[in-house]
């Protein structure tokens, strides 16, 4: 079964796609198969790769609202062990529509039981809000990554995020867990490291240790379409986020051999 990961916060401008397309490419490079999915109707990831939001037939959209075939909305990507299912336009009437529908928190979970797809990782990019579409992608997963500058509104925004995973696990997804990436981060920045600090100390274990430092090549790298880990190899967005994809496999890793111990 793929290890379905949501990236989200209902704050924008924290690095949410840059993270997915990054973190994606980085485990990619690694060895293993992953899927990203284009969840926000603005479709950057989507673009990203060079895919036009509502261009593909079959997508995210598609897949919420009309129930459509996941497997069949797969789009390659120009990175290897890389595949994507696109956004469209029509997401935006999730958030009017789907609460309609009985179970509507369970579809996008459903349409990935439906047929076992052969990936390692399924990587989310939500859109930045706390909607339908952000439960339906938190319900889906086992890990949610919110990504957090460290910044006193970032840091703020934390505490709906916190009541989000909260009401998720009682109604929906019991088994979420949930790490916190600190991004954009300025080291030079007194108020940025008091921030970490306070974040180190009140989120422990749930913070990630590797941190994503501000890089103008990862806000380029989208824009061109190429992953920062083939844009700039060596530069030091692309060798965090390896680090971050090592941590990554490494939590899976202890969540398996604890489950495989029980």
């Amino acid at each position: 079964m793929p290890y379905i990961i949501a990236i989200s916060n209902e704050k924008g401008g924290v690095a949410k796609t840059t993270t997915t397309f990054s973190l994606g490419a980085a485990l990619a490079e690694a060895g293993k198969a992953v899927l990203l999915v284009d969840l926000d109707p603005q479709g950057n990831l989507s673009l990203a790769n060079s895919i036009e939001p509502g261009e593909s037939k079959l997508n995210s959209g598609e897949i919420l609202l009309d129930q459509a075939n996941a497997e069949a909305s797969i789009r390659n990507t120009s990175t290897p062990g890389m595949d994507i299912i696109p956004s469209n336009p029509r997401l935006a009437e999730a958030e009017q529509f789907l609460p309609m529908r009985t179970n509507y928190a369970h579809i996008l979970k459903n349409a990935f039981l439906a047929k076992e797809l052969s990936y390692d990782y399924i990587i989310l990019d939500c859109p930045p809000s706390m909607g339908t579409i952000a439960v339906n992608a938190l319900t889906a997963s086992d890990l949610l990554i919110i990504p957090t500058q460290a910044e006193y509104f970032s840091a703020y925004a934390l505490r709906d995020m916190m009541m989000l995973i909260r009401r998720v696990r009682k109604d929906s997804n019991p088994g979420l867990a949930y790490r916190i990436l600190i991004t954009l981060l300025d080291l030079r920045n007194r108020a940025h490291r008091a921030i970490r600090e306070q974040l180190q100390q009140t989120f422990g274990v749930g913070l990630f240790e590797t941190v994503i430092e501000i890089d103008t090549r990862l806000r380029e790298s989208p824009i061109i379409g190429v992953p920062i880990t083939k844009y700039r190899p060596n530069s030091r967005g692309s060798q965090q986020y390896r680090v971050l994809a090592q941590e990554l496999m490494d939590y899976v890793q202890q969540q398996k051999d604890s489950q495989s111990t029980r």
